[in-house]
């Protein structure tokens, strides 16, 4: 069954076809790590998480490359402001590597929490400084390059269809709006390497062909990409704010540089917005990071929960509302997991129909919505033989990612005290006495008790942590 995917170079989908039989070569933009990363930031990683799943459920075995900005990402996406590693080291009074090492451990932490598989490198800026000199040599040869006052840059009018990632109106833009101009002989032009200032030390800068300075943080994910996968590779993915930009420029430079197609299908995650529909940023706030959800009650899978239930082209509307639904269907899901595991029914049902309707969803475009849907269909099968519909829930979780090999039953000691308030809140319920169960419900709390009501499958009496 043909894998499509929506490729943002083409606007269209199209049936993916690897470069080698059986084989992808696959990078994924990084963090820059001088903060902690939100939820926001870590829906991208969820995507392509999934999207290697799909395709090593397919059975593609998959070389994925993360990269790690720690250098020359600086506080506008483009050329303007300062580096962002330099800022946070200075802020808060530390080494800018101790500052990367620091936010990526837990950046770590979070991919470990969500259950994404982890790349087969985390390609680090800093340590990719010769790779990314020796790139820009390459594109002084040819002629893309020049040189300002504040340092290398590449010529967007040298490369033919420069914006056709993000099918840009160049005479459209204003100047300011993307780029300040300055020196640049055009607003669309970037920095390939920017020169120390010399007004102060920066902890981070290198000696170049051109001058003391540091890589523009577009350079980076060229070379390393370069690198590790070939002048020319399967798949490349990002967040949408990626296209006109970091992704436009990378295209530029790297086809520049070498004279080939870069990457064959571009694929992009849309944003998390608020209830307002606009994007969730550090700079709007209403942010989270997992540990924050996690103060709140809710766990990392909740989450991830939550994004299966969209595709990963249309944006995410979140509010802890959504999450508390994502978390009631999660512990359902859970609570159903758990009493399979001590049930034995002989039924005989088709499976092969059910593997048919899941490699459908998920081979078309990643459609998670639509294969959540036949995994509920399987759980919810009730003449199915036990043993076998475990088998195929836990099949469909290499590509879900929601645990379903972990769901057990927690050991969770219940005082006396407390099952007698559960029982008195049930009996109240049953009568309608709604008031008076909601009285018990809070009494419960008091006593480090939460009860989740889940329809058919009964309360679920959670230890408060």
């Amino acid at each position: 069954m043909d894998l499509v995917l929506y490729n943002t170079l083409t606007r269209k989908k199209e049936e993916f076809k690897p470069l080698k039989k059986g084989k992808v070569g696959m990078y994924s933009c990084g963090p820059t790590v001088y903060w902690y990363q939100h939820i926001g930031n870590l829906r991208a990683y969820l995507f392509s998480d999934i999207l290697k799943r799909v395709l090593i459920y397919n059975g593609f075995k998959v070389n994925q490359i993360i990269n790690v900005t720690d250098v020359g990402h600086l506080t506008s996406d483009a050329d303007e402001g300062e580096d962002k590693m330099e800022i946070a080291a200075l802020k808060e009074g530390k080494n800018a590597k101790d500052i990367a090492n620091y936010y990526f451990k837990i950046f770590k932490e979070d991919f470990k929490k969500l259950n994404i598989l982890e790349p087969s490198t985390w390609a680090w800026a800093t340590e990719h400084i010769d790779e990314q000199i020796e790139l820009i040599k390459k594109l002084e040869k040819k002629g893309f390059t020049y040189k300002t006052e504040d340092g290398i840059y590449f010529d967007s009018s040298k490369f033919k269809n420069y914006g056709k990632l993000a099918l840009l109106n160049i005479d459209g833009l204003e100047s300011g709006k993307r780029i300040a101009v300055g020196e640049k002989k055009n607003k669309t032009d970037f920095a390939l390497w920017k020169f120390s200032s010399g007004k102060e030390k920066r902890q981070q800068e290198w000696s170049s062909p051109w001058g003391v300075g540091f890589p523009g943080w577009h350079i980076e994910c060229s070379a390393m990409s370069i690198k590790y996968l070939g002048e020319h590779f399967d798949i490349h993915t990002g967040g949408e704010d990626h296209v006109p930009i970091h992704h436009t420029n990378e295209l530029a430079q790297s086809e520049g540089a070498t004279g080939k197609k870069f990457v064959n299908y571009w694929l992009h995650g849309a944003f998390l917005v608020d209830s307002d529909g606009k994007k969730v940023s550090k700079s709007t706030g209403g942010l989270y990071t997992i540990s924050e959800l996690e103060e709140k009650g809710y766990s990392a899978y909740h989450y991830r929960y939550l994004c299966l239930q969209t595709s990963y082209r249309k944006q995410l509307q979140f509010s802890l509302e959504a999450l508390d639904a994502s978390k009631n269907a999660y512990e359902k899901i859970k609570n159903k997991i758990i009493r399979l595991r001590k049930e034995n029914n002989h039924g005989n049902t088709d499976v092969e129909h059910h593997k048919k309707q899941f490699l459908e969803a998920i081979n078309n475009d990643l459609n998670m919505p639509q294969a959540l849907e036949v995994f509920w269909e399987v759980m919810e099968e009730t003449d199915m033989n036990t043993r076998t519909r475990l088998a195929l829930l836990e099949d469909f979780d290499r590509v879900l990612g929601i645990g379903v090999k972990d769901m057990k039953e927690e050991k969770v000691v219940i005082p006396k005290d407390v099952t007698l308030l559960l029982v008195a809140r049930q009996e109240a319920r049953k009568k309608k006495m709604f008031a008076e169960a909601d009285i018990l419900r809070q009494r419960i709390k008091e006593r480090g008790f939460v009860i989740e009501d889940l329809g058919e499958d009964g309360p679920y009496l959670r230890k408060i942590d």
